[in-house]
């Protein structure tokens, strides 16, 4: 065989192996890099909230009444002692023209038992007269001996009796007089006009209507609610935390509100954990433990006006602030899998993944504050894949 022949036989495997060793050699992984920065860092806890009226006041109706229509409305704004409504005490609806006759024929009936009673006084003076005049006879006659002493003391007793009845008999007149003047005046409520005697109920305070029960002209009885107000400029937002979270706060802690509709974040502070906690079924079924704690908005007014009651807002309640920290997202540290325990990042040198052990001394929802470990500016992996090891090749994959 021609040794040009060897030669190309020679080539072509050579070729062959290089081939299938550039075949079979590991591939260098793609991965997803983030850089270490340093930077202010904060741990927050983070849940839905609502806005809330720190006071409200709710005018009822302090009396059963007629209710003239009511001319505020959602919104409006109104000074501290402005009427707000208007009131006229009226009887019960039930009173029908039947109970007006009845209310009539009492005021009759009470007349009448005032005749009654005068015509019993009259007769009760003539009896006091011809009492007396029985004693005066008696007594002539006792002196000149033609009458019993029992006789005498009997006439006494019987003008005493009738001194008695005509006292009994004013008594009476009296009632009826009294008996006249209250059906009178009951008479006198049923057919009193609806504007006769308005009762006008005025605003506790300055603020704004936040809603109005009953608007139109209606019969309510006593402690009705009629409307609702409130001072808007003395908001507050309301959050449910975990109390296993809630046991973590303390009064003052800023707060950072969010997602309340308007541009930027507002500002609040920790105003009060309240003390009782109560049980919330969770959008998956789960019963959990869960707190009020309520936040003072300290922003300036201008700023969230247009803030309403019973808006929803989200809170990032700040455990946690440090003014420069090196930090990683969080998808980068994972814990180490060896004896040594703790936490690790994989950090790319050249082409290849270096596994660094770190110390977190802290962590946020997007971010762990890297104690020791790290320095600001290095590459680390995001997401890193299961199999990827210390030493590995790598491949920055372009975004």
């Amino acid at each position: 065989m021609k040794r040009s022949t060897w030669l190309f036989i020679a080539a072509g495997t050579a070729v062959a192996v290089l081939t299938l060793a550039w075949a079979f050699a590991p591939r260098p992984l793609e991965v997803e890099t983030a850089g270490v920065t340093e930077g202010p860092f904060e741990s927050t806890i983070d849940e839905d909230g609502r806005t809330r009226l720190r006071d409200r006041y709710v005018v009822s109706a302090p009396l059963a009444g007629r209710l003239d229509r009511i001319a505020l409305r959602e919104g409006d704004t109104v000074a501290a002692g402005a009427v707000v409504a208007t009131l006229t005490p009226v009887l019960s609806p039930l009173l029908d023209e039947r109970s007006l006759r009845e209310l009539q024929a009492r005021v009759g009936t009470a007349q009448a038992n005032v005749e009654r009673a005068a015509a019993r006084i009259e007769r009760a003076r003539v009896g006091v007269l011809q009492a007396g005049n029985e004693v005066q006879r008696s007594e002539e006659l006792a002196h000149q001996g033609f009458v019993a002493p029992t006789k005498l003391e009997s006439d006494r007793l019987a003008s005493l009796a009738a001194q008695k009845e005509l006292e009994a008999a004013m008594a009476e007149r009296q009632v009826a007089v009294h008996e006249v003047e209250q059906a009178r005046a009951a008479l006198g409520a049923v057919r009193r006009s609806p504007g006769g005697s308005a009762f006008e109920l005025r605003a506790p305070v300055a603020g704004r209507v936040l809603r109005v029960t009953q608007t139109s002209e209606a019969s309510v009885g006593l402690g009705t609610p009629l409307l609702e107000l409130g001072d808007v400029s003395r908001m507050e937002v309301v959050a449910e935390l975990l109390t296993t979270e809630a046991l973590r706060l303390q009064i003052g802690n800023p707060v950072h509100i969010e997602r309340w509709g308007g541009e930027g974040e507002l500002e609040g502070r920790v105003r009060l954990v309240e003390p009782a906690a109560f049980t919330k079924v969770s959008a998956l079924g789960v019963e959990e433990q869960r707190v009020k704690v309520l936040i003072d908005i300290t922003s300036a007014p201008g700023q969230w006006r247009a803030l309403g009651d019973g808006y929803r807002v989200g809170v990032r309640v700040v455990m946690l602030s440090v003014g420069q920290a090196v930090q990683v997202p969080l998808a980068a540290v994972f814990p180490r899998a060896d004896e040594a325990g703790g936490m690790a990042v994989f950090v790319v040198e050249g082409q290849r993944a270096r596994l660094q052990p770190v110390e977190v001394a802290a962590r946020n929802g997007s971010h762990a504050w890297v104690k020791r470990g790290l320095a600001p500016g290095a590459l680390v992996i995001v997401y890193p894949a299961a199999a990827l090891a210390d030493g590995a090749r790598v491949k920055v994959r372009k975004v």
